[in-house]
């Protein structure tokens, strides 16, 4: 599932109009209509934060979705893939 396709979902099921969506995020109906499309690569990270807001998701599930890490943790990437490395090699 792609980014577009995840808020899409989350917005659908909180029954809110994606024109409405649009409104909030303060952008174009048409350019957040091709995000969800999968149309549009997933927008810049303020956006994303701010849709997830709305949705009242957790804002790391869609930088998940969006293949992006989250911009708080972007200085400790080497860290992370570090951890990530050792945790599925099961080295110690």
């Amino acid at each position: 599932m792609g980014f577009g396709t995840y808020i899409r979902q989350k917005r659908d099921a909180k029954g809110i109009a994606m024109n409405d969506f649009a409104r909030q995020l303060d952008i174009s109906p048409a350019y957040w209509s091709r995000i969800e499309r999968e149309m549009e690569k997933p927008p810049k990270d303020e956006l994303i934060r701010k849709a997830a807001e709305i949705l009242g998701e957790n804002p790391d599930e869609a930088f998940i979705e969006a293949s992006r890490l989250p911009p708080d943790m972007r200085e400790d990437v080497g860290d992370i893939v570090r951890m990530y490395r050792k945790r599925a090699t099961g080295e110690k």
